[in-house]
């Protein structure tokens, strides 16, 4: 058992076959707009437009609306009317499997009943800390986000699994890693497979491939995002009245039998469930 996606629940039980859930992603695909595609659609804003914010995004913690908003590309009353056309256009996997004929209404609702049991033991439904710490409110909106900007950032779906404390920094293709000092001690490390590395790489470098990019790139790649996202962390905790001084980020390469816990240390992880099967771990060294 395991963290999976409603789709992937349904296939692996026999509910639905591939080719069906296939056919309702694509008409996911073709039907969900996300914001900025929906504001473009409705000839409200230029892709320009849309990537001035994107590119503001990596460094302030807001939703693409709100910075639109901002930077006076849209009205209140524009991104709100937006906002409430993809609410009212938006398709649910479950749904798309309906109207593809795969499942009928009745058999949805039973069937997300029973997804929601099975996924009870393993999915988050908030960010909760498994120890003690006094600064765990900084570690809350570390994880906070590190989310957000794997949703803004890197465009990835994914599904939050529940924090434990690892015993030891598991090897993966890469590591990439920050140390943040001041008013707290820690090193943020984010791990991922090749294949993550190079949807980072491409969400990064706004390329369709990367296949031909030198390993050193695509690495770079990975440690921006850790840059993106602590640099984020950084500013948000001087708001919080807390100083975090970040590194340069680096890349570890542990050895086959992964990386002890530095003693005084306690390694906080965050497995990040990406849809396709994948992925990607946040893990918080933080001093006790």
């Amino acid at each position: 058992m395991a963290v999976k996606f409603f789709g992937q629940f349904l296939v692996e039980r026999g509910i639905v076959t591939s080719d069906a859930l296939l056919g309702a992603i694509n008409l996911q695909d073709n039907n969900n707009l996300k914001f900025g595609e929906m504001a473009v659609a409705m000839k409200l804003v230029t892709p320009a437009d849309i990537q001035r914010a994107h590119n503001a995004q990596m460094s302030k913690d807001m939703k693409l609306g709100d910075l639109l908003v901002e930077m006076g590309f849209l009205t209140l009353v524009q991104m709100n009317d937006i906002v409430t056309r993809q609410k009212n256009t938006h398709l649910y996997i479950g749904e798309a499997l309906v109207q593809v004929g795969a499942l009928t209404q009745d058999e949805l609702q039973k069937q997300l009943d029973a997804f929601k049991a099975d996924q009870a033991e393993y999915v988050s439904n908030g960010i909760e800390l498994p120890i003690s710490s006094a600064n765990e409110k900084i570690w809350e909106m570390t994880v906070d986000l590190t989310y957000k900007m794997i949703t803004r950032v890197l465009d990835l779906q994914f599904r939050p699994g529940k924090c434990a404390v690892a015993t030891v920094i598991p090897p993966r293709f890469m590591l990439a890693a920050m140390d943040m000092a001041g008013d707290v001690e820690a090193r943020y490390i984010i791990s991922v497979s090749e294949e993550l590395q190079k949807s980072i790489a491409r969400a990064i470098l706004s390329e369709e491939s990367v296949d031909d990019e030198p390993a050193e790139v695509l690495e770079d790649t990975v440690m921006e995002f850790v840059n993106v996202v602590c640099g984020n962390v950084a500013a948000k905790a001087s708001q919080m009245g807390v100083i975090v001084n970040i590194n340069p980020p680096v890349t570890v390469h542990p050895p086959a039998q992964g990386l002890p816990i530095t003693a005084g240390y306690t390694a906080l992880s965050f497995p990040i469930h990406i849809i396709g099967g994948d992925t990607m771990e946040l893990i918080l060294l933080v001093k006790d």
